[in-house]
């Protein structure tokens, strides 16, 4: 089954079930152009096809994706071509996999994070193993939780979205369920029986069912408590000033906040603004308001020094523009989300 994936991403026909397996385990199913159109065929072609009664996306080797490919994003803006394309087609495809009318199961075994995110968490189902990590480390390298997190993350309980979008860190399996990020858990081991079953029945729901593994919280009460009162601030400067206060007393917020201070500050109050919009947004308005700081990112600084930091000149540490949460300004904010004109994202 050929929807011109190459050896990036590949399709198949198991029973009742249409399934996709990204490919790319030398790179960690990093989600390429060619991945993302082939994937949106599939789903265009399956949804009308009366014998697929549910999709399931898996990956081979230890990651299910561990984001986009950001050396390739990095070199064209460097050129003066950012790839804004790849980006539109890509936030499409989310919004596409949010919107599709069968069941969509996310097999999650190994790190997900950025563009793999967008591919799995926007689906009906997200089975994530004991394996599985999760996280949206954009605010690391100068860029912002994209891919529709700023539908997600804005729904999880106890603003626990927003802590992972302004930290960047990374969570495991129980969290994940806790927080309703995973829609379920199971073990690693049951990932081919479990994909048997779907095949047959083509009812992913009941199958796992039988399959469910509880998964404990990792995250102490104490701490997701204070997650819960740092991160629900009325602003970015509330939440920094909060973690300050706790911060003498408490290594939980003293590490925070050490966490926090890291990132682009560009970065941060982008993210802080948009997943404060989410909450109130449908995820087509999510897609467009995030198209529109994309293009904004990609003409930017802190994007490109963060790739050079992080991938370039591994270990280095990103010399931000701005470099303090107090110089970024309202108004620098405000020109991340200001409409496109004829550039917005048509889905």
């Amino acid at each position: 089954m050929d929807f011109d994936g190459g050896d990036e991403i590949r399709f198949e026909r198991l029973g009742k079930a249409g399934v996709v397996t990204l490919t790319r385990p030398r790179a960690l199913n990093a989600v390429t152009h060619r991945m993302i159109k082939a994937l949106g065929k599939a789903l265009d072609a399956w949804e009308g096809d009366a014998g697929v009664s549910a999709v399931v996306v898996k990956a081979e080797g230890r990651a299910f994706s561990a984001g986009g490919d950001i050396l390739h994003i990095y070199e064209s803006g460097r050129a003066g071509k950012p790839p804004v394309d790849f980006f539109a087609d890509e936030y499409r495809l989310n919004a596409r996999i949010a919107r599709f009318r069968k069941p969509y199961v996310a097999l999650i075994d190994g790190i997900v994070m950025g563009g793999g995110v967008g591919i799995s968490f926007h689906g009906s189902h997200r089975v994530m193993t004991e394996n599985a990590q999760f996280a949206m480390p954009e605010v690391g390298i100068g860029f912002f939780p994209d891919v529709g997190a700023s539908h997600l993350l804005p729904d999880l309980g106890g603003s626990f979205g927003m802590y992972l979008g302004l930290t960047g860190n990374r969570i495991r399996y129980g969290d994940a369920l806790w927080s309703g990020l995973a829609t379920q858990t199971i073990k690693a081991e049951d990932q081919a029986g479990l994909l048997d079953e779907i095949a047959v029945s083509g009812d992913p729901e009941s199958e796992l069912r039988s399959f469910f593994t509880p998964a404990k919280r990792e995250t102490e009460r104490q701490d997701l408590e204070a997650i819960a009162h740092h991160f629900s601030q009325a602003s970015l400067a509330d939440t920094i000033s909060s973690l300050e206060r706790a911060a003498a007393e408490g290594a939980f917020a003293a590490k925070t906040l050490a966490t926090i201070r890291m990132r682009s500050p560009t970065s941060l109050n982008v993210a802080w603004r948009e997943i404060s919009a989410g909450l109130a947004l449908s995820m087509d308005e999510c897609m467009k308001m995030e198209f529109r700081i994309l293009n904004r990112m990609l003409a930017g600084h802190d994007f490109y020094e963060g790739i050079r930091a992080a991938i370039i000149d591994k270990g280095s540490m990103p010399e931000w523009r701005p470099a303090s949460l107090d110089a970024v300004s309202v108004a620098d904010v405000d020109a991340y989300f200001a409409p496109l004109g004829a550039g917005e994202l048509e889905l």
